[in-house]
């Protein structure tokens, strides 16, 4: 029963997954938050230009 016990303590396969999974949902928040400031910035230029040629 020990040698389990030790066995699955040191398993560290789950926490490989878990650690990918929080990479990969960091790196989604940093693309959605420059896609979202970008898209800020385009609405604006267009505007503007909609403005300029009126």
């Amino acid at each position: 029963m020990m040698t389990l016990i030790k066995r699955f303590i040191a398993d560290e396969s789950g926490a490989t997954a878990i650690e990918y999974g929080l990479i990969a949902a960091g790196i989604a928040l940093a693309i959605i938050a420059v896609v979202n400031g970008t898209g800020s910035n385009l609405k604006g230029k267009f505007t503007s230009i909609n403005t300029s040629l009126k």
